[in-house]
């Protein structure tokens, strides 16, 4: 939903790494020269990703347009009635009135390509980024394409088939699926894990209802994590945190989990759910939740859950480098802060416009949140948690996620 590692080994920033990674072989070596770090930023409603410096002031790159088939898919969505059923509502619902053209996106490990999922084309697309133009396009199980994570040697991307139930892996540089395994409702991020011998998916359940009351929580859906062999993809755990939030007393809390990040060790992986204004600490190894963290409410929020963005109350959290620090994106509070990980204090609440979501620069001194709402991204200092800059970009930024193109790169040189 809109709602989100190796280089850094943390949590989903740490993933995000991981998706560009260039594997060790003489082909790549040669390339990997002429690669240079990227932020890749999308701009969910008007279909296009601005490309940006990956650390320091974060200048602008270039501009990619992930919609260049747009007239294409359009027409064959009206020629459809159940395509246009669903476009339609993916549009007044999770789209707040708008279409959604780009959720989430990794760049191949040459640099030469992005891969793009496209919520409301229901499909998961590979652009040239010389020329805007489509390498190959993998249209999803369903009817909307949401979260990807790709693999530690950037050769797989997992994309979650959100009304399909099932999550699908391709090959990144043909477009060709691998295997699939199927989710609980709703399938949301996807997370390549303990150096890619696993992948955790998030099923978050229907957010687009009012239904929003804890006695009404049964109305949303089968939601778990599944863990999976990333080889196999056969599922090797089911974790449902109803039965885990429960059994410390937190009954009225919803078990969707939404963003998560993880130790450098994967030892521990800490996490949003719906509707809440924090974050828990999740143990792997004992399989209980182990700490929880409220943060502080906006007085200016509303208390209606009704009014809150896709059942989000806070979403969006990465991990620093050296897995000492959290950051979080408030998203509902309009602010982001970063978290001390051995005592759970937060640090300054920097002021910001619904932001969705954190990652990591490609520095690791910085999170990086989304501002949807200002229409800009904001880099936010992990030793001090002060302000370092925003930056704007495109129509409501969502995810932002580390990747690589060609040194000399400054935009496509053909429409």
């Amino acid at each position: 939903m809109p709602a989100l590692r190796s280089r850094h080994l943390c949590s989903v920033a740490a993933a995000l790494a991981l998706t560009v990674s260039v594997p060790a072989t003489a082909a790549t070596a040669d390339s990997s020269a002429a690669l240079r770090e990227v932020l890749f930023v999308g701009n969910n409603w008007d279909g296009t990703a601005t490309v940006l410096k990956s650390s320091g002031d974060f200048a602008k790159v270039g501009e990619i347009n992930v919609v260049p088939d747009k007239a294409q898919r359009i027409a064959e969505i009206n020629a459809d009635p159940i395509k246009w059923i669903y476009y339609t509502a993916i549009r007044n619902q999770v789209g707040q009135g708008h279409d959604q053209y780009v959720d989430d996106m990794y760049s191949t490990p040459d640099g030469r390509s992005v891969v793009v999922s496209r919520p409301s084309f229901a499909d998961v697309v590979s652009i040239d980024l010389a020329t805007d133009k489509i390498n190959w396009r993998f249209p999803v199980a369903g009817y909307r394409a949401d979260h990807m994570a790709v693999s530690p040697d950037g050769t797989r991307v997992a994309v979650s088939a959100s009304t399909a139930n099932k999550v699908q892996v391709l090959d990144i540089n043909t477009g060709k699926e691998l295997g699939e395994f199927g989710t609980g409702d709703k399938p949301h991020e996807n997370v390549f894990t303990n150096g890619g011998k696993y992948i955790w998916n998030m099923s978050i359940g229907e957010v687009t209802s009012s239904l929003d009351d804890p006695s009404a929580d049964w109305t949303k859906g089968d939601r778990h994590i599944t863990v999976v062999d990333a080889t196999t993809y056969k599922t090797v755990k089911t974790i449902d945190m109803r039965d885990r939030l429960d059994a410390i007393g937190l009954k009225n809390f919803s078990d969707a989990v939404r963003p998560a990040a993880f130790t450098p060790d994967w030892s521990k992986m800490y996490f949003q759910v719906s509707f809440f204004n924090g974050f828990l600490e999740y143990d792997i190894a004992t399989d209980k939740i182990t700490r929880v963290k409220t943060l502080p409410a906006n007085p200016a929020t509303s208390t209606d859950r009704t009014t809150w963005l896709l059942d989000s109350r806070h979403h969006g959290i990465s991990m620093s480098p050296d897995g000492t620090k959290l950051c979080v994106a408030g998203t509902m509070d309009n602010y982001a802060t970063v978290v001390d990980r051995a005592t759970l204090q937060e640090g300054p609440l920097v002021t910001a416009s619904t932001p969705y979501w954190a990652t990591v620069s490609g520095d690791g001194k910085d999170c990086v949140i989304s501002e949807s709402g200002a229409d800009e991204i904001t880099a936010i200092d992990f030793a001090t948690g002060q302000k370092v800059t925003s930056v704007a970009v495109g129509d409501h930024p969502q995810r932002v996620r580390l990747g690589h193109v060609q040194a000399d790169w400054t935009g496509p040189s053909a429409s």
